[in-house]
């Protein structure tokens, strides 16, 4: 081994050169800042006296609305923690259908705590596994704070939709909307569970006012029969959904035929027109008597399908075939020459009510119980407001109609699980203690957010909220008057399911950031040097409020 001393040794590489790497507290603080970051952006929404964001996108599109969900979805988001947090916030608005910006303000407040811990000296690994236990112990205190809802009570599943409405741009209309949410989950019952993604379609109509919204027992595509010679009624109907253009080629124009007499020039023209001919009687000899065609129908093809009575309509939306299909069991056709029988749907009734109104129901089918919010409204940005509305309320209302159980709203159930954490805390032995305490300072922040978006002090709300509620159990913020009163009584009501996936997917978002203590990041993707917190995004935000 002699003369090994010698030789000069290189350098060994460990990590890619061309990688930013950042390691220990300074990774954690800078994946919390960004955390923190995002929900500081939806803070101010939350609760029924939220402020709104405007986003402007680079088309000069604007979107105007207080839903945490909307906003997180319409944001550019940069920075990969930032995207975690988002992703949580997406899994809560899928599970539960509302409390995204419950969830989000969460795991902000969550790691906020976490960090002035970690900067004491508690490990993240000992913060982790507190607040694993927190949250297992919240969710048993929220189970066992629910109250049963049968899913009879019509009344408390419209308080359960109004709530959500509250606060939002249709709030004047609350009352009429939930009975049309509450109506709908009635319709689309099935052995007492609600598809209301798949079953409940909503249409919107500029013109007229919210009042004006509807529920139409089927589908309405804003489509009208293609001639007026065409039956506007037909029942028994058997639908053929079209996914391909029905219009006849002619030979192109340099494409090579060889003739030696006008009339085998006209023979050819006359073959191309049977064979088109022949491809549209495809369709009608299934017995399809209403045709649906995503694409372009021609008047050759017109002219068969009105001589053989079938209702045709065609360049209908995609979204409304993917409804047809789901509703009527059709198949979508891509190849004419393929189709059978067994391809098409089945509605009782296909109609166009007025010959000069441009719309067309398809009314009951076998396996579904699919119906149609119709929304009407002064304006484009009206109707994708209560658009939006009604996705919130109709998920919250399927939650407890589902689940049937509820929580008090206001801040009531937030307060019951940071007292019952607080004594849970003091029976544990070591640094877990502290987390489980932070736990419950953070889900206070949800009350704190509500108070302050309505004016209202954060700390004196919260010092009544907990004096009031060691004899008032149900006792929440109203909102009016800053009192501390029964929700019950107020009826202000959340559905359970929100509140415990709030707390599962705040407390997963936290985990994620907590457990990373090392990030290698490309340079080519390294964003511009400013601080984490001021890089979250790049959408114009320069109307929010």
């Amino acid at each position: 081994m002699a003369g090994y001393g010698n030789k000069q040794q290189q350098p060994m590489v460990i990590v890619d050169p061309s990688k930013e790497r950042t390691t220990g507290k300074d990774a954690l603080s800078m994946n919390i800042a960004s955390a923190k970051a995002v929900a500081g952006i939806i803070r101010t929404t939350l609760g029924p006296k939220g402020m709104d964001k405007m986003l402007v996108n680079i088309m000069g599109d604007i979107t105007l609305t207080n839903d945490g969900a909307t906003i997180l979805e319409e944001m550019e988001i940069e920075h990969p923690t930032a995207k975690m947090i988002v992703e949580v916030a997406n899994t809560q608005e899928k599970i539960a259908g509302d409390g995204t910006t419950s969830a989000v303000v969460m795991a902000g407040a969550l790691l906020e705590k976490a960090q002035k811990l970690i900067e004491s000296g508690v490990h993240p690994t000992v913060l982790v596994k507190g607040y694993t236990m927190a949250s297992e112990k919240a969710l048993k205190v929220l189970n066992d704070y629910a109250v049963t809802v049968e899913k009879t009570d019509r009344e408390m599943l419209e308080r359960i939709a109004n709530t959500s409405i509250t606060g939002k741009a249709s709030e004047m209309a609350g009352d009429y909307l939930s009975k049309i949410c509450v109506d709908a989950i009635y319709a689309i019952d099935n052995d007492g569970e609600v598809n209301v993604d798949d079953d409940i379609v909503m249409s919107k109509e500029v013109g007229g006012t919210i009042h004006d919204t509807e529920l139409i027992n089927g589908i309405a595509i804003r489509k009208e029969a293609l001639h007026h010679e065409m039956p506007r009624r037909i029942e028994e109907a058997k639908i053929a959904l079209i996914d391909t253009e029905l219009v006849f080629s002619k030979t192109s124009t340099k494409s090579k035929l060889h003739v030696d007499r006008a009339e085998q020039l006209m023979d050819f023209k006359e073959r191309e027109k049977a064979n088109f001919r022949s491809l549209v009687q495809k369709i009608i000899d299934t017995g399809a008597n209403a045709v649906f065609c995503s694409k372009n129908i021609d008047d050759y093809a017109l002219h068969f399908f009105k001589e053989a009575n079938v209702y045709a309509t065609r360049r209908v939306k995609e979204e409304d075939m993917r409804v047809l299909s789901h509703s009527t069991g059709a198949s979508l056709v891509r190849n004419v020459n393929e189709i059978t029988s067994s391809d098409l749907g089945h509605a009782e009734l296909v109609e166009q009510e007025n010959e000069y109104e441009e719309k067309t129901y398809i009314k009951g089918f076998k396996n579904s119980r699919t119906m149609t919010i119709l929304i009407k409204g002064g304006s484009e940005h009206v109707t994708d407001s209560v658009e939006r509305v009604f996705d919130d309320a109709l998920h919250v209302a399927k939650s407890v109609y589902e689940d049937g159980k509820i929580v008090p709203g206001g801040g009531a159930s937030e307060i019951e699980v940071s007292q019952a954490l607080r004594n849970y805390a003091s029976s544990i032995e070591g640094r877990e203690q502290l987390a489980i305490i932070a736990f419950a300072d953070a889900i206070e922040e949800i009350p704190k957010a509500i108070a302050e978006n309505c004016g209202f002090d954060a700390i004196d709300t919260i010092i009544d909220l907990r004096s009031m509620h060691g004899t008032v159990k149900n006792a929440g913020l109203d909102i009016e008057t800053g009192d501390v009163v029964d929700m019950f009584a107020k009826g202000i009501v959340d559905p359970l399911r929100v509140k415990t996936q709030a707390i599962k997917s705040a407390v997963e978002a936290a985990v994620i950031v907590l457990r990373v203590d090392d990030m290698l990041r490309a340079r080519e993707q390294e964003m511009m040097d400013v601080k984490p917190e001021h890089n979250i995004h790049n959408y114009d935000m320069s109307g929010m409020m």
